[in-house]
């Protein structure tokens, strides 16, 4: 009986076990389940902190959302009023007046190197009569290269914007024997006028270089021009220059012409116009390159009898080319020309044949060797025909003109006529072979 009891305990305490085990497996497993349920909470919880954070998010948006829309209605309210209140100025007649001090008609550039006392002479002349027409005619200095006399003049004066271009790109000449500084000249009057047309977003540009004084109407010549230069296509620039400007051959300050050959020495262009040259600007002698017919392609310059620029350069790039002989005797302006009173119509394409063709047919008809004798008995305007460049370059050597022509088109020359004063205000007038007929004069 006692085996028998003993033996009961020992088979309790072995079916024990198992069931022990079990309970051990059931609470491990129900305490896994616990700590994932409080897991699965806890981000249910963040989920929910989150979502609401959104929201609020979403509300703040809309409520700046809401606030923008208000003050854009705002801001378009107060355009509103302010396009009323420029319709009203206009037609008080103030608008021209906003227009003067707002809008320049050209930005001034002096084009600059190594030549500092010249510079500041040309800043001067540029200042006396610039200052009171600041705003319109907003004054920069280009230098090419680091020549620190140059830069240090230029940035003495605070009246103007220095600007400096260095080019290190090496210059390979066409030729054997050819002057690097027109390659580098031509580098840097793109550069220039990219900067001022491109970067400043002028619509017109004043060219000048450092060795020129311009005359007391120098800027209202050129305003004047502007506005042609806007009305008529056909005209590519300004110029302020005459190449047969020299005191024995101009007379009548109030005189200008169009002209052929494109002149240089003091002029303006537009954007448009430089949209096109820029991207084929040549690497070297620019303004000849400007003086063949496929770049101006038939469109005209005008210019006047009476320089508005002097240049006073005995020593540069050109090493004095001509200067004792044509630029030492020019005449500068001295008058003050009201050009805003003037009617410069007669200046356009379709009227300027007509007015120029009259002008020849009031002249008198020369023929022989000896013309400069039969000119000087006849009282009024005198023609004379040259058969061709030859014939043409003998004559004016008599006279002591230019002689040069350019892509077969002489200096000055308007549809092959040059012409010019002689003795005080009889006007000389060489005429090609046919001139009269482009004129339509038979």
């Amino acid at each position: 009986m006692r085996k028998f009891s003993c033996n009961y305990r020992y088979l309790l305490l072995i079916a024990a076990l198992p069931f022990i085990y079990i309970q051990m497996r059931l609470f491990a497993t129900q305490s896994q389940y616990a700590d994932r349920l409080a897991d699965a909470i806890e981000a249910e919880n963040q989920c929910t902190r989150q979502t609401r954070l959104l929201i609020d998010q979403i509300s703040m948006q809309q409520g700046r959302i809401l606030s923008l829309e208000e003050e854009r209605k705002r801001q378009d309210q107060e355009c509103r009023q302010l396009r009323a209140l420029v319709q009203d100025l206009e037609r008080k007649g103030l608008k021209k007046l906003v227009g003067d001090v707002q809008v320049p008609v050209a930005a001034v550039v002096v084009m600059a190197c190594n030549r500092a006392d010249y510079l500041d002479r040309t800043i001067k002349s540029i200042l006396k009569y610039q200052s009171p027409v600041a705003s319109r005619y907003p004054l920069f200095i280009s230098q090419d290269g680091s020549d620190p006399h140059v830069k240090s003049k230029a940035l003495s004066y605070d009246q103007l914007t220095y600007m400096q271009h260095l080019d290190y790109e090496p210059v390979h000449t066409a030729s054997p024997g050819e002057l690097i500084a027109y390659y580098k000249i031509a580098r840097h009057y793109k550069w220039a006028l990219d900067q001022l047309f491109y970067k400043h977003k002028f619509s017109r540009v004043i060219i000048l270089e450092d060795d020129m004084e311009i005359a007391p109407d120098f800027f209202d010549y050129f305003e004047a021009g502007a506005t042609l230069l806007d009305r008529d296509k056909s005209i590519m620039a300004i110029s302020s220059w005459n190449d047969n400007g020299q005191r024995q051959f101009v007379h009548d300050p109030y005189v200008l012409y169009r002209s052929d050959f494109f002149p240089g020495l003091g002029w303006m262009l537009s954007r448009s116009t430089w949209d096109e040259l820029s991207p084929k600007w040549p690497i070297t002698y620019w303004d000849d390159w400007l003086r063949l017919k496929e770049n101006h392609r038939g469109r005209q310059f005008i210019r006047p009898e009476v320089c508005r620029t002097y240049n006073f350069g005995e020593h540069g790039s050109s090493m004095g080319q001509f200067f004792k002989q044509y630029l030492e005797p020019i005449k500068l302006n001295d008058v003050q020309v009201d050009w805003k009173s003037m009617d410069l119509s007669y200046l356009e394409e379709d009227k300027y044949v007509e007015h120029f063709a009259e002008l020849l047919r009031k002249t008198t008809p020369v023929h022989g060797t000896d013309a400069i004798l039969k000119a000087n008995n006849i009282d009024g305007d005198v023609r004379i025909l040259y058969r061709d460049q030859s014939d043409f370059e003998r004559i004016a050597s008599q006279f002591g003109i230019f002689e040069e022509w350019k892509d077969g088109v002489p200096r000055t020359a308007y549809k092959g006529v040059v012409v010019f004063r002689y003795q005080t205000q009889k006007r000389i007038f060489f005429v090609g072979p046919d001139s009269l007929q482009q004129l339509g004069i038979r």
